[in-house]
């Protein structure tokens, strides 16, 4: 049994597995496809990624994939704490630019999956924080995208405690949402 629940901007959902312990330790499965799919969850997952960041404050994002390789997330923690970020860039939305964000960590034992058309970006919480998740499309170079993390519109924020993110050089110089060509509508 899995239990899910709608954030803010409802496509957005914190997913979290049952977890079954003992004196050794714990059991859960954290994915498996024909109860993800009870639960209302039909992604064809295809690709794991995993990263480790040493230091907190680390920001990763925000981030997309151009059609056709646009990707679903299902994020988890393994060790540490994130703070999760997805940003609607689905023009027509009624919740277009707008962002929503978990606390996701391996304490918690949750995950939040991002669907496609929205940009993803994570802030690890404390050093040493390793993080997997499922992409429903293969990375693919040519069709990698990226938004300012501290886009004055969507205005993020960031729990950066009055210190700068470690970031990478590419998301140093990510456009705006506003210099964003349209990628993503939106089906109502």
């Amino acid at each position: 049994m899995l239990e899910v629940t709608p954030l803010a901007i409802p496509e957005v959902l914190e997913i979290k597995p049952r977890k079954f312990g003992d004196d050794r330790g714990f059991f859960s499965e954290t994915f498996n496809a024909q109860r993800f799919a009870e639960a209302g969850v039909t992604v064809p997952w295809v690709q794991d990624n995993q990263s480790l960041s040493a230091a907190k404050y680390t920001l990763r994002g925000l981030h997309f994939q151009a059609p056709p390789f646009a990707q679903d997330k299902l994020v988890r923690v393994l060790k540490g704490s994130i703070l999760d970020v997805a940003v609607d860039i689905r023009h027509g939305s009624p919740t277009f630019g707008q962002w929503v964000s978990l606390e996701v960590s391996a304490k918690a034992f949750n995950q939040i999956l991002v669907p496609k058309g929205f940009a993803h970006g994570f802030l690890t919480l404390e050093p040493d924080t390793e993080v997997l998740y499922k992409v429903s499309a293969p990375y693919s170079g040519e069709h990698d995208r990226g938004i300012r993390w501290d886009d004055p519109e969507i205005a993020v924020d960031w729990p950066l405690g009055g210190g700068a993110p470690m970031l990478s050089d590419k998301d140093k110089v990510a456009p705006t949402l506003a210099e964003t060509p349209v990628m993503f509508t939106y089906d109502a």
